[in-house]
Parts: C-alpha cells; structure tokens; sequence
C-alpha cells in the first residue's frame, strides 16, 4: 500500500518549543519524539559535509521502523561539477549514506540544482546514467529552462522524481516521472484551502500507489512542523476511512 512519508526540513529547532516540541525536552531527544509524529524528515546539512557514520547510527537508534531520511545531495555534485564528471564524488557521498540505506531508513536523495544552471538535458541523462537505480532520486530545478517534456522524458526514463518545490517566487510544474512523488513546501504560511489541495492532490498519488515524499520548510517557529503533523494525519484518517468503507 502507497503510504505518505510527511515532515520538515530538519528537526533540531528549540525555538519549536512549547508549540511542537514539549517545554522541557531536552535537545538530544528531539529527534525521537519528532519521529513519534512524523515519519520522514529532509537532511540539508548533507550539502555541504558527509554524514558521518557515527551520526548515521544514532539516527537509526533514535526513529522507529519505517521512518525514512531524505537527503540532499551535497554542493559538489550539484553546484560545483553541476553534474559533470561527478561520479567517484558521488561514490563517495553514496558510501557515506549506505548505513541508512542498510537500515531501509533512507528517503529519496535531493539534487537540487544551481538556480542560474540552464537546462542540459543531455548532461543529465548522462549523470543518471551513473546514478545507481536502487537509490530513489529527485531533482529540483531553479532554473525554468528546465521544465519541457524533453527533461520529464529522460526522468521518467529512469524513474526519476520532479521536486515540487512550492515558493513565494516560483511553482515548479507539477508532473509524475517516477514511481514516487517529492513535494518541498516552501511558503512560510499556507491557507486552510491551500493544505486542502495538499491533502487532495496526495491521496491522488497514494490511489495510484505512489509513494509521497512532503517536506514543509523548516524555520526558527514551528508552524512548518504544525502544518506536516496536521496534513500527516488528515491524510491517514481520510485513507483508513476509505479502506473502512
């Protein structure tokens, strides 16, 4: 059964307290009562160091099963060989996630792209090429060159997810090209009507047995982590009602 992996842009925020994270939990707990109501969250630090293999088994002791990490890709594949002749970096990087990986606790990889990198849809079939197919992948793109069905094509070639990114600038298009869907909310604020369509457009996804992957932005107040935490529930309580009925 398709299942919706919900959460934030990280976790370790204690201006989250007391309106998410109780008012006396200490930090080093976070992370095990934030995976008590989410099930996934998006690692950014993984841009600019390696995870190391210490953090990557704290982790794992400290979220449940299935619980999920996506990880973005760190700034040398993407915006410093923008990827070109990238591959024994991403060796490197890609070893460096493998206990998650072996954990069945690693999410979908971000390769979130330079915002001036036009688009080079032969380069990136190129990368893909090199990009293992068991590592779940998705691509965002700053730059609009990039959304035509030529770049779609080549991802779904390769199952290959588009990032949603939502922001005040800019909505990238959005279209199915893998077998999962990633979603980046990146509004500080969202309307009632606005979640709704979320929840819509999710339960979409899942009645086609589409994993989804949706990550709100991650702030100093923690109206991202509310708004993960309500769609997250909404979405399993209008799924276990459907399966009832």
């Amino acid at each position: 059964m398709a299942q919706l992996y919900a959460g934030t842009s990280g976790w370790a925020y204690p201006s989250w307290k007391p309106e998410f994270y109780p008012a006396k939990l200490p930090q080093k707990q976070f992370l095990t009562y934030y995976s008590g109501q989410l099930n996934a969250v998006e690692v950014n630090f993984t841009f600019r160091q390696l995870l190391k293999e210490t953090t990557a088994e704290k982790w794992i002791a400290e979220t449940p099963t299935g619980f999920r990490f996506g990880v973005k890709a760190h700034q040398v594949i993407t915006h410093i060989k923008r990827l070109k002749a990238a591959d024994e970096f991403l060796v490197r990087f890609l070893s460096t996630i493998e206990p998650l990986a072996m954990a069945q606790k690693l999410g979908p990889l971000l390769f979130q792209l330079p915002p001036n990198m036009k688009a080079n849809v032969a380069g990136l079939g190129e990368f893909l090429q090199s990009l293992p197919r068991s590592v779940p992948a998705a691509f965002e793109f700053r730059h609009e060159s990039w959304f035509t069905d030529e770049t779609f094509a080549v991802l779904k070639s390769h199952n290959r997810a588009v990032c949603v990114a939502e922001t005040e600038e800019r909505v990238t298009p959005d279209v199915v090209t893998a077998e999962f869907c990633y979603y980046r909310y990146r509004k500080p604020l969202y309307t009632p009507e606005e979640r709704a369509t979320m929840v819509r457009r999710i339960r979409e996804h899942l009645a086609f047995g589409r994993n989804v992957f949706a990550f709100f932005k991650h702030e100093e107040t923690p109206q991202g982590a509310l708004y993960a935490v309500e769609v997250f529930k909404e979405v399993n309580q209008l799924e276990a009602a459907t399966s009832v009925n």
